[in-house]
């Protein structure tokens, strides 16, 4: 059984919680977030807390630990919101960002344009850093992932789009 689904969520203040049938829904400050709930689990609220409890299902004690932390991330999100940060390493490359659109030069032929989705903001405060901020971190960090994955970091001179704590390890080049 899963360890972390003992432990109840804490609600701030400010944080609704609705549950309806298969799905919770959070509401705070900074917006809305709603989530299917595993059929093998099942969420509770009292008072300021959510506890999350396994069924009797053969993965019960996983799920559980999984809803958990999903909703822990829900609350989390609505209350302080994700943020990854992007850097650009080579010569030339810049990005700029102009309201939903990310505009990249990474070294190719043409501009990339990225399309940002409902939901997540972009900022550069640099030409060589991207901030991706939203609420929901699943999302934040798929944008990020695609992002990255149109010029990721090559392993012989570092160059491309990196995590900023992402650490590249640089290979030796090959000696005669």
């Amino acid at each position: 059984m899963s360890r972390i689904a003992k432990y109840p969520v804490e609600l701030p203040k400010g944080v609704e919680v609705a549950l309806s049938g298969a799905e919770i829904s959070v509401k705070g400050p900074l917006g809305t977030l709603t989530q299917v709930m595993l059929p093998s689990v099942t969420v509770e609220k009292d008072g300021d807390k959510l506890q999350v409890r396994a069924g009797n299902a053969d993965n019960a004690g996983a799920m559980s630990g999984t809803m958990r932390a999903l909703v822990a991330n829900m609350v989390n999100g609505v209350t302080k919101g994700f943020e990854k940060k992007l850097t650009l390493v080579g010569v030339g490359y810049k990005a700029q960002a102009q309201g939903a659109k990310l505009n990249l030069n990474l070294g190719f032929s043409h501009p990339v344009v990225h399309e940002m989705p409902n939901g997540i903001k972009v900022e550069t405060p640099t030409q060589t850093e991207i901030i991706i901020k939203g609420i929901d971190k699943q999302l934040v960090g798929q944008v990020a992932a695609e992002v990255r994955a149109y010029r990721s970091p090559e392993p012989y001179k570092g160059k491309g789009v990196r995590y900023a704590d992402e650490v590249v390890v640089i290979k030796e080049t090959k000696k005669k």
